[in-house]
């Protein structure tokens, strides 16, 4: 899948945990790319692989039983699953940021933010130390914090849940990164300031020049932010295209169910929508066939003997179904 254009570019991802001796894959065979000021969501439900492939990304996996088996992730073209610890902290925090799922679990407690702002300036720039201060307190003030002077000597217990993401966001973009990695940046936050973070990450987007890669499970932030949408589902890409056709177009089952059970204004019910049974689990995930096939409306026979590979349907639109298949005689529809 070379593309020359893209800034980020994963290939047949496998990243796997030990367990008891064995090898169980959470990321299998994933593969997309992130260009240049482009924001690409990542949806799928809790436990389908998402925050896993972000980690590998970063290389910020458990280093006793999490590695990644096959596959390139090019930054720039360069490998990164081929870099050390030493080659990868040159570019954690400078050309890749990340904003982690949790901002209580993320910052440090025990260090005032000030501490940890100025780390991020100290290990990526040669500033002297009072310009970092003063520069900490500048990205507080960018995302919306007015008492920077005050909050660069306060722990993150002393901040309230939308504050810390403030401060993450500050943190993530002190070096002013091409890639900004946000795994579910507004969880566990009030609808208010889910809102407010959502525009403050768009408006830094746009003044910076960045790409984002947004990880989450709501399609309302999906809708309102993506330009291109990437679903996942137990550990596999299982459909990709750009967001308008994701929303009007949607082609894999597991997509159109999502899809359905958002619940909608103009219509009325009792009962809202939902998808039956649950992701796999780690441990159970079927070894061939479809990773969908025992939730699946559409499933036939063939769904569990063979396994579906992801391909294209029309130009930019690619389904991991084999009622899309060309080659499958149950098809649903030629390939456009």
């Amino acid at each position: 899948m070379s593309n020359q254009e893209a800034l980020l570019e994963i290939n047949s991802l496998h990243t796997g945990f030990e367990i008891e001796g064995k090898t169980y894959h959470a990321v299998k065979d994933v593969s997309f790319d992130v260009k240049p000021k482009e924001v690409v969501c990542v949806v799928g439900e809790s436990g389908c692989g998402k925050s896993v492939m972000s980690l590998s990304i970063m290389n910020l996996l458990p280093k006793h039983n999490g590695k990644i088996d096959k596959g390139e992730i090019l930054y720039k073209g360069r490998n990164l699953v081929n870099l050390n610890d030493k080659e990868m902290n040159k570019i954690r925090g400078k050309d890749i940021s990340m904003i982690f799922q949790e901002p209580m679990t993320a910052l440090n407690p025990v260090l005032t933010i000030g501490f940890q702002m100025d780390e991020v300036l100290i290990n990526h720039t040669s500033m002297k130390r009072e310009e970092i201060r003063k520069k900490s307190i500048s990205l507080l003030k960018q995302v919306g914090i007015s008492r920077g002077e005050q909050i660069v000597h306060e722990y993150p217990h002393q901040l309230s849940g939308g504050m810390r993401q403030r401060v993450m966001i500050a943190m993530a973009i002190a070096c002013q990164p091409q890639l900004l990695i946000a795994d579910e940046p507004t969880t566990a936050l009030d609808v208010t300031v889910q809102a407010q973070i959502l525009e403050l990450i768009t408006k830094i987007q746009d003044e910076v020049g960045m790409a984002v890669l947004l990880i989450t499970h709501d399609l309302g932030v999906v809708a309102e932010m993506a330009d291109r949408v990437v679903v996942m589902y137990a550990g596999q890409v299982v459909e990709e295209s750009d967001v308008d056709r994701i929303f009007y177009d949607a082609q894999h089952p597991y997509t159109k169910a999502l899809l359905t059970s958002i619940p909608r204004m103009e219509e009325e019910r009792e009962v809202l929508n939902t998808i039956s049974g649950i992701v796999p689990s780690l441990k159970n995930m079927p070894k061939v066939g479809c990773r969908f096939v025992d939730r699946c409306p559409d499933a036939m026979p063939e769904c569990s003997k063979v396994d579906p590979q992801l391909g294209e349907t029309e130009k930019g639109h690619s389904v991991r179904c084999l009622l899309y298949d060309a080659s499958h005689p149950g098809k649903k529809t030629e390939v456009r």
